[in-house]
């Protein structure tokens, strides 16, 4: 009964989490759990599925402006600041719709850049970029991916990524897998923050969106593909391997 309580508890938490990620997470907690009874408790719990919602494309690729070929199709980092990854995505307060835009490292997810807004326009996604240029050291090589949307082939933004000697990667025309990263990032933060609360405006809803991603996404959230380990963790350890080399 203690352990079923303790898996619930974690559901309330993580309501996306499945079982590899609940193991972890009980693991992390101090329990010594099977993963296969853990798999039973939460099927007999109702605690597996989690209801989806379509993913709504914000993307508007329909423009004259440059656009430019893939570069990080094939990379794959070996530490930070190699390549980063950016989008944009909707939500739904509970009079009107405002724009999120996000920029992850794509080494270890970690959220480095965000700005949430009523518009779609070119600021939303400079105010994003200046976030991150803040919180990073660029270094030589550094390739900065999204889609083909305007706001990311806007003059503006590929100056400000030019002159930070920023490479410029988008992906092909109508390939929405080549920025898959970033979609599973939106879909996570919909299932886990979003579709849990009903924003009444503006500042409730970026104050509670801060809250996600600053502490709770980047802090303690468990990734499968770090090692079920949160990006803010797992940056901190690449670090200590580098320095111990």
């Amino acid at each position: 009964m203690d352990l079923r309580d303790a898996i619930q508890k974690i559901a309330v938490e993580w309501p996306s989490y499945g079982r590899p990620r609940m193991t972890k997470e009980l693991r992390e907690r101090g329990w010594t759990v099977n993963p296969k009874r853990v798999h039973r408790l939460m099927r007999e719990d109702n605690l597996l599925c989690v209801r989806k919602r379509k993913f709504v494309v914000t993307t508007d690729s329909n423009h004259t402006r440059k656009v430019y070929p893939n570069l990080a199709r094939d990379m794959i980092p070996t530490a930070i600041n190699q390549l980063w990854r950016a989008d944009i995505t909707y939500i739904r307060l509970r009079d009107e719709f405002v724009f999120l835009a996000v920029i992850l490292d794509a080494y270890s997810r970690r959220v480095i850049g965000w700005a949430l807004d009523r518009t779609m326009e070119d600021s939303l996604t400079l105010t994003a970029l200046r976030m991150a240029l803040a919180r990073r050291a660029v270094e030589p090589g550094l390739v900065h991916h999204s889609d083909r949307g305007s706001q990311y082939a806007s003059n503006d933004y590929k100056d400000l990524l030019r002159t930070n000697g920023i490479e410029i990667s988008m992906s092909r025309k109508g390939n929405p897998w080549d920025n898959a990263a970033c979609e599973s990032f939106m879909k996570t933060l919909k299932y886990e923050e979003v579709l849990r609360n009903e924003y009444r405006d503006l500042a409730r809803a970026r104050a509670s969106i801060r809250e996600f991603l600053e502490k709770i996404y980047n802090q303690k959230r468990l990734h499968s593909a770090l090692g079920y380990m949160p990006p803010a963790r797992f940056e901190r350890e690449a670090a200590a391997r580098q320095i111990s080399l």
